[in-house]
């Protein structure tokens, strides 16, 4: 099995912003833990808010959910 993820061109915007990669978000998946299960009450989706390090060991947050297809996708990240 393969482990895909989608980033969208709004969390690359806000990546750029705080100048982090996405070797950024990995090691924020690698070294974090998920705060906070979200519920979408129209859509019923969940989202995970998933803290953790970057590369340089700053604090990041990364909102992601779990695409139909099973890809994580990566709707925002930045810094705390």
């Amino acid at each position: 099995m393969r482990s895909q993820y989608i980033v969208t061109v709004h969390a690359y915007d806000e990546m750029a912003a705080d100048d982090l990669s996405v070797w950024d978000v990995e090691s924020v998946f690698l070294t974090g833990e998920v705060v906070e299960r979200q519920k979408d009450a129209k859509t019923f989706e969940s989202k995970y808010r998933v803290r953790g390090k970057s590369l340089d060991n700053i604090n990041v947050e990364v909102i992601a959910k779990i695409s139909v297809t099973g890809n994580v996708v990566i709707i925002t990240v930045y810094t705390l």
